[in-house]
């Protein structure tokens, strides 16, 4: 598919039709053999034309399909008669436009035939270093970004963009419906493609979700994924709907699946570019300590700004580097970094601050703010000198002078990137650095394998009761109090007793889901006569509600209550959610989501994840309290529905924080 020798284009050969441009972008893209099919058989340029496969004297090895819907299937047939493995449907009028049975018919014939396709209702594809331009979009420059887009005008957008700035493409691929080859297939490939060394990808949704978590973790334990996932608005998933003909999950989820699994999302086609080639084109950045190298003070302080709000450390330099910038830099120069060089920074002292900051910094972003009657050409000269002796990433913003263009192409031709701003710059150098720490931090996988073992719910009741919920906790190595269950008014003094006053009381019934609301719930019960009192009253409370008793547990004491929460999601399957209880999560919002399951380290960063993190770890002399155990329940409550396939929903809250250890003190599990 990738590196075909002959490639035939079926559809009319007509003036403007397009198996005529695509013809024509094929042999203006450098491929020597391309033939056309036509009922008519004729030619266009030096395509040859053909009324059928049959008529070839050689072989094929790639179809390009832009014939009408109603033809393609028969086209696939005789594709498969001859021989033909590979192709690249363009045609529409499948899924997209409800005709979901001729899109089956095709992939029926291409499985009987072993012939694998990308399409339909897509814009083709580009390999670059095998000359191959099957598309009607911009053809880019040959590089080492590959681009995977289930829209063909975004992926159109990112190649003109590239060509634009000079950087290389090395495939295109436009999935569309994704009949065959699905974007787990597609990156599957790109993983091992040695021609590719940063993965693009544009998405509308998001198909067999947990399949495609585990696609992305491996590749990005080989080399970047950068994401623009859209439809992150209700109106942006309906706008989906309607281009793909499948319906786009909940942003929120899809953004922690995406940052679970290493991905880099971000949000516009601009920064997908811009991302892709800083990896394209820098070394990696190995730490996230940033040295900012300017001749003009204002774009210094910005771009600053923007380093430390991304995650940067802009660490002022040492004694040693100062001392070393003293050597070569006039009095009046900044050197606590940003390094400020003023108006009358040379080439050579870009060179010299660029790599003596280097000696320090992970990386550097160069700033040259020229004025229209000076050559900007030394400072870009000074640039890739420094790039080149240091080895260590180097980005640069070259703004005004008289060869400006010039200047920039010069640094383009040696490898280091040019941005508009040093904003700009800096964020991609934070993606870069964040992925590196990502990657290197020896991830536990983001969706381990746990073995169904039970159903949680027995005669087919989809609500456990709590003492069962409770049980079923503590079997899972989630931290409980000490609980018991009473169905009788002497049995819930002997339970007491043995639990010690003072008490809480709960009523037990399937049919009273909100407790409080109907006076179920009782703290602080001091002696036996008031048990007595409670268990009365619990019964007239229940009575005809299938009252089946009541549960008793500790008061508990102190403690900073959290939530933690399990739910499904309609692609991603189970997920987890942690956050502050009460009106922290009410009212902020203040909550975090994950994939289910996941490892104490993967909760530990959800923990840390949530503004009120500070309040757990001690504020204002308060002690610390229990992170570690925290992130422990987490991970294990996580486990529970792959261990119970038939738990759909299920909460803990409050579980309460101490110093020393956790505890769950309400559970509600449903099925």
């Amino acid at each position: 598919m990738f590196y075909p020798g002959s490639v035939a284009v079926f559809g009319s050969a007509g003036e403007g039709k397009l198996a005529n441009i695509l013809a024509g972008r094929l042999l203006d893209g450098g491929m020597k053999r391309v033939c056309i099919i036509n009922p008519k058989g004729e030619s266009v340029r030096e395509a040859r034309g053909y009324s059928s496969l049959s008529e070839l004297p050689d072989p094929v090895e790639l179809a390009v399909i832009a014939s009408p819907a109603n033809t393609v299937k028969s086209v696939l047939e005789d594709c498969g008669k001859t021989g033909v493995k590979a192709a690249v449907i363009i045609s529409s009028g499948f899924s997209e436009a409800g005709n979901a049975q001729g899109e089956r018919e095709l992939t029926e014939v291409a499985k009987r035939y072993g012939i694998h396709f990308i399409g339909p209702n897509c814009a083709g594809m580009i390999s670059t270093h095998a000359h191959l331009v099957a598309t009607l979009e911009t053809a880019p420059p040959m590089g080492n970004i590959s681009i995977i887009s289930q829209s063909g005008a975004v992926g159109g957008s990112f190649m003109a963009l590239s060509a634009g700035d000079g950087v290389g493409i090395a495939k295109f691929i436009s999935y569309g419906n994704g009949g065959d080859l699905t974007v787990l297939e597609l990156l599957r490939y790109l993983k091992n493609d040695p021609e590719t060394k940063v993965v693009a990808l544009y998405l509308e949704t998001v198909p067999n979700g947990r399949d495609f978590m585990q696609t992305v973790q491996e590749v990005c334990d080989v080399k970047p994924v950068v994401i623009v996932k859209s439809g992150r608005t209700n109106t942006g998933q309906r706008a989906a709907l309607s281009h793909t003909g499948s319906m786009a999950g909940a942003d929120v989820v899809c953004d922690a699946a995406l940052r679970q699994c290493g991905a880099i999302r971000v949000d516009t086609l601009q920064d997908l570019f811009e991302i892709c080639k800083g990896f394209a084109t820098l070394p990696p950045v190995k730490g996230k300590n940033l040295s900012i190298v300017t001749n003009s003070g204002g774009p210094g302080v910005m771009t600053t700004d923007k380093a430390e709000t991304s995650g940067l450390l802009i660490e002022e330099t040492s004694d040693k580097v100062k001392l070393e910038l003293r050597k070569f830099l006039p009095s009046f120069a900044g050197i606590r970094n940003p390094i400020d060089l003023t108006v009358e920074g040379t080439g050579e002292h870009y060179e010299q601050a660029i790599v003596t900051s280097l000696t320090e910094s992970d990386a550097v972003v160069a700033l040259y703010i020229g004025t229209p009657y000076l050559r900007a050409m030394p400072i870009a000269e000074g640039i890739a000198a420094a790039a080149k002796k240091s080895g260590k990433p180097v980005a640069a913003v070259m703004q005004v002078g008289v060869d400006i263009d010039e200047s920039q192409a010069y640094l383009r031709e040696r490898g280091i990137p040019c941005f508009s701003s040093g904003e700009r710059a800096v964020s991609v150098i934070a993606a870069m650095a964040g992925y590196e720490k990502r990657r290197g931090a020896g991830k536990d996988g983001c969706l381990a394998h746990v073995d169904a073992i039970k159903n949680a719910f027995e005669d087919k009741d989809k609500r456990l009761l709590e003492p069962d919920a409770m049980k079923l906790l503590r079997e899972s190595g989630i931290p409980v109090p000490k609980f018991a269950f009473a169905q009788s008014e002497e049995e819930a003094v002997k339970q007491c007793e043995e639990i010690s006053y003072p008490v809480v009381i709960k009523i037990v019934s399937p049919q009273i889901v909100h407790k409080s609301d109907c006076g179920g719930v009782v703290l602080n019960v001091q002696n036996a006569q008031e048990v007595r009192t409670v268990f009365q009253r619990m019964e007239k409370i229940g009575a005809g509600q299938d009252f089946k008793g009541i549960i008793i547990y500790p008061m508990l004491k102190g403690g900073k209550e959290v939530i933690i929460g399990l739910s499904r999601d309609p692609s991603f399957g189970p997920l987890v959610a942690f956050g502050m209880g009460g009106v922290y999560t009410e009212v902020l919002k203040d909550i975090t989501f994950r994939v289910a399951p996941v490892s104490k380290n993967e909760a530990l960063e959800m923990i840390r994840e949530i503004k009120m993190y500070p309040l757990l770890r001690g504020v204002r002399g308060e002690a610390p309290l229990d992170v570690d155990t925290l992130a422990e329940t987490i991970s294990a409550f996580s486990r529970l529905p792959l261990q119970y396939p038939d738990i759909v929903e299920a909460d803990l809250n409050p579980v309460f924080m101490y110093e020393k250890g956790v505890l769950a003190a309400d559970v509600r599990i449903l099925g």
